[in-house]
């Protein structure tokens, strides 16, 4: 009797892989294993990003606020039973250096606008704390109308009273 010495283990059909089919395998398991990859780092930059939003809305520095000083102005306040005056100094604070060089442009019609709103008061309506803060407000909102039928507003954000003398 013949006796074989072909192992069994290697030649049943089951077990038998052609060259085509270890490239396929190989392929397959690169390919699962990129995609495993791609969503563990997905995955940790989704929440990188999520923080990082976050952290450059706090990082970026804001920009310097632009100031312009308005020279001080006396005008005299609506009489009751007595003369009284207001020594006034105004500084602006505007968005950009557009708005600072319209700030610049159209000066004279700003103080004219300012002396306006700041003689038509009552000095007991500007003692407290509040009262000139409706007054910065009143002030604000008309230096931020336009002063031409086709131009913009000046794009003012605050009206400050570095120096505010009530006499």
């Amino acid at each position: 009797m013949a006796t074989s010495t072909v192992n069994p283990r290697t030649t049943s059909p089951a077990k038998v892989k052609t060259p085509k089919a270890r490239k396929l395998t190989i392929f397959l398991l690169a390919l699962l294993l990129i995609a495993c990859a791609a969503a563990v780092a997905g995955y940790f930059l989704r929440d990188y990003f999520k923080s990082g939003e976050n952290a450059d809305a706090m990082s970026v520095p804001a920009a310097d606020p632009i100031y312009m000083t308005i020279a001080p102005m006396t005008v005299n306040l609506q009489a009751n039973d007595r003369h009284r005056f207001l020594h006034v100094g105004i500084t602006l604070r505007v968005t950009d250096t557009k708005a600072l060089d319209h700030v610049k442009i159209y000066l004279p019609e700003i103080t004219s606008r300012m002396q306006m709103v700041l003689s038509n008061r009552q000095s007991e309506f500007l003692i407290t704390a509040d009262d000139k803060a409706k007054l910065a407000a009143e002030v604000l909102a008309a230096l931020n109308q336009p002063f031409g039928a086709n131009q913009p507003s000046l794009k003012i954000v605050s009206v400050l009273f570095p120096v505010f003398m009530l006499q």
